[in-house]
């Protein structure tokens, strides 16, 4: 294969869909070129003239797909695999039910003293990352009410008056409440009307299985941050 036409990866520390495509990727055999873009000029600058603004990207030669949804990747390459089954709406809804709690119990077990840091390669205070486990369904929310896309702009909206971590954790109790709130009267079950996102047109049901996913990973990073700090995580999540 001609170098131009390599398969490459775009990513950055602390992305979780850019882990969950490289295992994918070395999982499906498939070689790759990996550019991590944080601190990396030349990178960053290879992603934006395919026209990209956000990771995780796959790309070849000067074609690219956003690799939030395994689903387009598999077609991009022409893979002869095919993707775990996803749950149904209403399971995904009922997984967020479980993993925002646990995500609102590890933010007030997180020290004070921690928030303004960053943790390990990635230049993002934990605070940040705390708030953007909730602002992930929030954008969606948001997206779902005004019809507008959802952007990548939109869940990497900050809060920066929200300060401690008990701030965070209730802003946390709100969303869910919000999102209990739609689900009750969301009248399409199946979730299929379609979509715009950032990582393209997708069904309802692929960006729902998207908004519980993306947490849900996030959530785990903030175990492993309690893990470093050798305290023990509230009622761990197992699954």
């Amino acid at each position: 294969m001609l170098a131009a036409e390599r398969v490459r990866v775009f990513w950055q520390p602390g992305c979780t869909s850019c882990l969950r495509t490289k295992e994918f990727l070395t999982k499906s055999g498939v070689d790759y070129e990996s550019i991590n873009v944080h601190g990396n000029p030349a990178g960053m600058e290879e992603l934006r003239k395919l026209g990209a603004r956000s990771v995780p990207v796959v790309a070849r030669g000067d074609q690219f797909v956003f690799a939030q949804a395994l689903g387009d990747v598999i077609k991009f390459l022409d893979l002869k695999v095919q993707v775990q089954e996803r749950l149904g709406p209403d399971e995904l809804v009922k997984k967020l039910e479980l993993v925002l709690p646990a995500a609102c119990r590890y933010i007030r077990q997180i020290p004070a003293e921690w928030l303004d840091k960053p943790f390990r390669n990635r230049n993002r205070p934990i605070r940040v990352l705390c708030h953007h486990v909730f602002r992930i369904v929030e954008g969606f929310l948001e997206s779902m009410h005004d019809g507008r896309e959802l952007t990548y702009e939109r869940i990497m909206q900050e809060a920066p008056a929200l300060r401690s971590g008990e701030d965070i954790a209730r802003f946390g109790e709100s969303v869910l409440a919000r999102l209990q709130a739609w689900w009750k009267t969301y009248p399409d079950r199946s979730c299929s009307r379609v979509m715009d996102t950032y990582f393209g047109k997708h069904p309802l049901h692929v960006v729902l299985e998207r908004t519980a996913w993306h947490p849900a990973q996030h959530t785990r990073q903030l175990m492993l941050i309690l893990d470093t700090l050798n305290i023990e995580p509230d009622r761990r999540l197992s699954a």
